[in-house]
């Protein structure tokens, strides 16, 4: 019997508004900084409709802040080139006519085309990884943690540095564990959704202990 191969699904992540963010941040800054207007297209208003790229570039070329409609198809990877990282808004679209990927065999999970049919919105979890939920589980329960660490921090800093001081030991010497996830996110293609939630990690870690009342020392 022929094994059943899974449709391949094309995803683009947008702003919280739905609009797509630049595929070249660095020629959007230009271009800003010029007076010049970036040209982005808003998802959430066309469900269920073809678009055709309103200012399209040259195949397949970063010629202009914004010259194609960039899909991916790891959801691991979706959160590559967002500016702004976390939050983001899922889009599940469908590339027509032409198509092309400037990254050849190297990105096989990029593709571009000037033409897409959007399809749905789906949950942004998705672009964490297949693990997304439990992602963002995790990150749910750091507020309460990093207040707790702040309260102990405060009682007895003495204590709790002696306690960290064993727990960084212990990170130093479990050091293999940290790489095995990072070349195991490199080889999964999952590099950007792990760089995400470590960002989002240490941001929400820090706004509970600085909102609980720690000071600089005890955030850090």
């Amino acid at each position: 019997m022929a094994r059943s191969t899974r449709p391949v699904v094309h995803y683009i992540a947008t702003r919280p508004d739905g609009t797509v963010p630049p595929t070249d941040e660095y020629l959007a800054r230009y271009a800003r900084e010029r007076g010049e207007p970036v040209t982005t297209v808003n998802l959430a208003d066309h469900i269920g409709q073809v678009i055709d790229h309103p200012s399209p570039g040259q195949k397949w070329y970063t010629d202009r802040p914004f010259g194609y409609f960039h899909m991916y198809t790891r959801p691991g990877e979706i959160l590559e080139r967002i500016e702004d990282g976390w939050p983001i808004r899922l889009f599940v679209v469908e590339p027509l006519g032409e198509t092309g990927n400037w990254g050849g065999d190297n990105y096989p999970y990029w593709l571009m085309s000037h033409q897409i049919r959007v399809v749905e919105e789906t949950a942004a979890w998705r672009a964490l990884g297949h693990r997304g939920v439990q992602v963002l589980t995790a990150l749910a329960q750091l507020p309460d943690l990093a207040r707790q660490w702040a309260e102990e921090w405060d009682a007895d800093p003495e204590g709790t540095r002696h306690t960290y001081t064993v727990w960084e030991e212990r990170v130093n010497d479990t050091h293999a564990l940290d790489w095995w996830a990072h070349y195991r996110a490199q080889y999964s293609r999952r590099t950007a959704s792990l760089k995400t939630a470590n960002h989002l990690a240490g941001d929400v870690a820090a706004q509970a202990a600085t909102a609980a009342g720690a000071d600089p020392c005890t955030v850090a």
